[in-house]
């Protein structure tokens, strides 16, 4: 390599601008202008909620852009050591693509053909870019498993995606992207689906295999706190432009844009529980209200002085029992042979109290058993063992006819709003059909002005209760998700993931929300999710699974102060922190 190719970028985009189709003739810029550099041997992490433009960014450095969409030029260009991208072949594309630069999908699932196994997947990248025998490329294929710390490379080489966990399949994305030692690898949101303890570790494979392999990394996420923990350099981007870029320390230590530093300060801290997290407009509409340490607030803030900076967190011995579980066991069976058949315990003996108006967080990975006693609870599995007493009537030991009168009393809010929303109806359908199954309100007219009071109550406008949720952004379907369940005057909700989906930002609003409605309404919740800064925000209690077992309960502030058991130091251990 001469000094002249050693010093310019390996991957150089200038004013980069892409357009989609909307409609015959209308337009939507994506993409606005948009200029970077990422350094060979350098990772750089590429910032912004969705839709801000850096995966279609990124989609266009692959040429994988959708047929709805257009760069526009001459302007754009993207330039791959010197290499004009835009003004090659499709077949010179193709041949660049998957040697030279290689791509980790956010979903692996999505990406891995599930009916091949997955060393056939890696071998076949080997064959087409490297011209490997089928010999060769089996024995370089397990060298990779290996490299990317696949556990039995000999037999997971033979097994298919889906008998593969989340972390492993993410794994085997990352093998085949490095499989011909390509120049620069583009990771988009490489671990936003996965448990905090696996993010970790797929965070420390790519910076061990970068400099191993000498190469550059383009790193997408949503999540500055992980940019601290693999990136030498900050790009963010907010609605198709770039609004701060930098180096990593200066721009998480000393942010000059308004939104870099919402995207910081949005996120739940370990460190302090204010009364409502702040979110993106606090920021982009000047600075933000000043909160004094110590008692009151100023003034004329936006905060009342009857709030006080901290939100006290914890339980007492005056707190009312309002769900008492004792020895909680649930099992699946998987048939064995013609006649046998195998028992799994997802969950083992869990016991807890939830009190009136109190927020129980239920931490662990998955597979830990935390989604199966929220859905156990509300017998959409059905209870292998133990009791659940609400208000002091066993909710498992019910009758259909007689828990019929109890699902209004206990909801639950799934993470993916999408899947859980009728997409046939409107919103206005979705809030009035369970208050007539249920015969809420004394006529229809009585019902429709309650869903347009929840609609207010959860932030949306009354248009939307002649809109279907495709029209909704993910954060305002999730608010959806809320009213309907408030339809029912619940007491308790479980909240199974419910914001591990959202940005940032949203994440915020969503939880706000909930802090609010349960101010109001003194509702209790089941809080379950993997993200333990979220857990250690709204949570009074913490519950610790592992391997269907409960292995740690204490109050929110104690547990993270005073962690007993190795697994909760292990998961505490893997949060990312800024700096």
């Amino acid at each position: 390599m001469s000094a002249q190719s050693s010093d310019r970028p390996l991957l150089d985009i200038s004013n980069l601008r892409i357009a989609f189709r909307s409609g015959r003739r209308a337009t939507v810029d994506a993409v606005k202008g948009v200029s970077f550099q990422v350094p060979r041997n350098a990772t750089v992490a590429l910032v912004g909620e969705s839709g801000s433009g850096k995966s279609v960014s990124s989609l266009a450095v692959m040429g994988l852009l959708p047929a709805d969409s257009t760069i526009i030029a001459p302007a754009s260009r993207i330039l791959f050591d010197g290499r004009d991208l835009l003004a090659l072949s499709a077949a010179e594309r193709r041949a660049l693509c998957g040697k030279e630069v290689a791509m980790i999908f956010q979903e692996p699932m999505s990406s891995l053909n599930p009916v091949f196994t997955v060393g056939a997947q890696i071998a076949e990248v080997l064959r087409l870019h490297m011209g490997m025998s089928a010999a060769q490329a089996r024995r370089r294929t397990l060298e990779l498993l290996d490299e990317v710390g696949i556990p039995d490379p000999e037999t997971r080489i033979d097994a298919y995606p889906s008998q593969m966990s989340g972390g492993q399949q993410q794994r085997v994305m990352i093998a085949m992207a490095i499989a011909c030692e390509p120049r620069l690898l583009i990771a988009d949101e490489p671990t936003t689906a996965l448990d905090v303890t696996i993010q970790k570790q797929i965070l420390e494979l790519i910076a061990r295999l970068q400099k191993r392999h000498a190469m550059a990394v383009l790193f997408i996420t949503h999540d500055l706190g992980l940019v601290s923990e693999i990136a030498d350099h900050v790009i963010v981007m907010r609605h198709g432009e770039v609004r701060e870029a930098g180096p990593a320390r200066a721009v998480l230590e000393q942010p000059q844009d308004g939104y870099t530093k919402a995207l910081l300060h949005c996120r739940p801290s370990l460190d302090a529980r204010p009364w409502h997290l702040p979110v993106i407009a606090d920021y982009m509409a000047g600075p933000p209200p000043q909160r004094y340490a110590g008692g009151d607030i100023a003034e004329g803030q936006g905060v009342t002085p009857l709030h006080p900076l901290e939100r006290q967190r914890g339980s007492g011995p005056d707190d009312e029992p309002l769900l008492v579980v004792n020895n909680l066991s649930k099992s699946f069976y998987q048939r064995e042979g013609w006649f046998g058949k195998r028992e799994f315990q997802a969950v083992k003996d869990v016991s807890f109290t939830l009190a009136r108006g109190k927020t129980l967080g239920v931490v662990g990975e998955s597979g830990s058993g935390k989604t199966t006693v929220g859905l156990t609870l509300l017998r959409l599995h059905q209870a292998s063992g133990g009791s659940a007493l609400f208000d002091g009537r066993d909710l498992l030991a019910m009758s259909a006819r007689e828990f019929q009168a109890y699902k209004r009393r206990i909801q639950i809010i799934f993470q993916n709003p999408y899947a859980s929303l009728n997409p046939r109806f409107t919103v206005g359908q979705i809030l009035l059909e369970p208050m007539r199954i249920h015969r809420i309100g004394a006529g229809e007219r009585e019902r429709v002005a309650l869903a347009h009071q929840l609609l207010e109550k959860v932030g949306l406008p009354a248009s939307a209760f002649l809109r279907y949720p495709h029209e909704f952004s993910g954060g305002q379907r999730q608010r959806i998700a809320i009213a309907r369940c408030l339809t029912m005057q619940p007491e308790i909700l479980v909240c199974d993931e419910s914001v591990s989906a959202l940005d940032v930002s949203v994440q915020a609003q969503v939880l706000n929300l909930l802090q609010d409605l349960q101010d109001e309404f003194g509702l209790s919740y089941i809080f379950i999710s993997h993200d333990l800064s979220v857990v250690k925000y709204i949570a009074d209690q913490v519950m610790v699974m592992h391997q269907g077992a409960v292995v740690e309960m204490a109050d929110s502030d104690q547990l993270y102060r005073d962690p007993r058991h190795p697994y909760t130091r292990a998961l505490l251990a893997a949060i990312p922190r800024h700096g």
